[in-house]
């Protein structure tokens, strides 16, 4: 007997009901991003693995799906090689490309060799999919969509400011509450400067990155074992669990950090930001959040990271500021500021809080047209055709069986309207229209059909 069927662990299949509240999800975010500027682009699936390898610091580069060179990957491997299993120089040897892990380094690439093309700032916005080998969990896929949007060539803080605005738009949108967390990395590096550990700020910002999800015990055995001093631990606490307003947190941090350059600057940019966004009328609150410290090594800046108030499930929204990335491809000094809306996770939210607007919902067919013969068929045809130059989506079924059968296909698929052509409807050169959600029926000309569902 044949084995059945399978996908592999962390990635979903997805039906035409669910394609349509994903459809609904994509297109909010390209209407959002369309209105503040930004284009599409894309860029291939799976990339080399030169452009993906250490830029995403070494657990994320644990998380990349390596692809096996094509043909003999064995050639030119001696059999000392593989018994010796020194896994990463076997990698470079049988893999020379990888699934992207994300967007944003597969764009800096695109910038880096189409700078010719490109007219700077460069404003672009990407939804594609993105592959990491992690542990599938509640929320968390190995295959899963990523929203992205980006401006490069600016140094300007106004576009921090604006992809707080389009985060704010989106999900006031969707209906979903949510809170913006803010941070910037050069605090964080002020941080670690005033604690003497300069050198551990990886560490550091790995560690207290995990609060929420480890506690604060756990993170601090985190930056014992990462190799900093007690001193520098107990120095970090009152930091890590600040308290009170925006304001109030930047009063007491830039006190901490006044003597560090670095940390200052992180403070003013911070400021900017929060006080621009004040005169925006946001509706979502946007708070001061010391411990967030994005696990990815390129951001240079601002960060910021989104959680829905009314959902348990993580991250749904994060980025920031990355100077120095298009540098590893060649062309330094070109200043960068990105997100990426969590598409998979952003389905899960409105789904477990019913907020799919009810249009999204039901099926793409608003008209479906009974098929009763060949003769009912030629009639219907010309007023098919006139539905659908109309705009309205519809069909009709393929095959003249009964009507029962028919009509549970309507009902199967959501369809609003069905349309009866018998013999009376073609003598009066009308169509009876029924109403599948009230039940109610009513003989229309082709035009007063067309009229009532446009």
């Amino acid at each position: 007997m044949a084995n059945k069927p399978s996908i592999p662990k962390g990635t979903r299949d997805f039906g035409p009901k669910e394609m349509v509240k994903r459809n609904y999800i994509f297109d909010t975010i390209k209407e959002v991003y369309s209105l503040f500027g930004f284009q599409q682009i894309e860029t291939p699936s799976m990339e080399t693995l030169q452009t993906l390898m250490g830029k995403y610091g070494d657990e994320g580069d644990k998380l990349l799906f390596k692809i096996l060179n094509s043909g003999d990957y064995f050639k030119g491997i001696t059999d000392e090689e593989l018994v010796g299993r020194n896994t990463l120089k076997l990698q470079t040897r049988l893999s020379e490309k990888g699934l992207r892990y994300d967007l944003t380094v597969p764009f800096a690439r695109y910038v880096v060799m189409h700078r010719d093309e490109i007219q700077f700032p460069f404003k672009r916005y990407q939804i594609q999919p993105v592959w990491r080998a992690d542990r599938p969990q509640k929320g968390r896929y190995r295959e899963f969509y990523q929203c992205d949007a980006d401006v490069v060539g600016s140094e300007s803080l106004l576009n921090e400011v604006e992809l707080m605005q389009i985060i704010d738009t989106v999900f006031v949108k969707f209906g979903i509450r949510v809170q913006i967390k803010l941070n910037n990395r050069k605090i964080l590096s002020g941080i670690a400067e005033i604690i003497g550990e300069q050198d551990k700020i990886v560490h550091i910002t790995t560690a207290i990155d995990k609060l929420e999800k480890i506690g604060l015990e756990k993170v601090n055995e985190e930056l014992a074992s990462a190799g900093l001093s007690e001193q520098a631990i107990m120095q970090l606490q009152p930091i890590i669990q600040l308290n009170g307003t925006n304001e109030q947190k930047l009063d007491t941090i830039s006190k901490v950090l006044a003597k560090s350059e670095i940390g200052v600057k992180g403070i003013e940019e911070s400021k900017y930001i929060l006080d621009s966004l004040k005169k925006t009328g946001l509706k979502n609150d946007i708070i001061l959040d010391l411990t967030l410290a994005r696990g990815l090594n390129y951001y240079t800046g601002a960060i910021f990271e989104v959680k829905a108030l009314d959902s348990e499930i993580g991250s749904i929204t994060g980025g920031g500021r990355y100077d120095n990335l298009t540098g590893i491809f060649g062309m330094p000094g070109l200043s960068g500021v990105g997100m990426s809306f969590g598409a998979d996770r952003i389905y899960d939210v409105l789904n477990a809080l019913d907020l799919f607007p009810k249009k999204s919902v039901c099926g793409a067919t608003q008209l479906m047209f009974v098929n009763f013969g060949e003769k009912e068929t030629d009639y219907i045809l010309p007023i098919l055709d006139k539905a659908r130059k109309a705009g309205i989506r519809s069909e009709i079924f393929p095959d003249a069986v009964k009507i029962k059968k028919q009509m549970n296909y309507a009902n199967a698929k959501s369809i609003p309207y069905v349309a009866i052509v018998g013999e009376n409807e073609i003598k009066e050169e009308k169509i009876t229209l029924k109403d599948m959600s009230s039940g109610e029926q009513c003989m229309l000309s082709a035009n007063d059909l067309i009229d009532k569902i446009v």
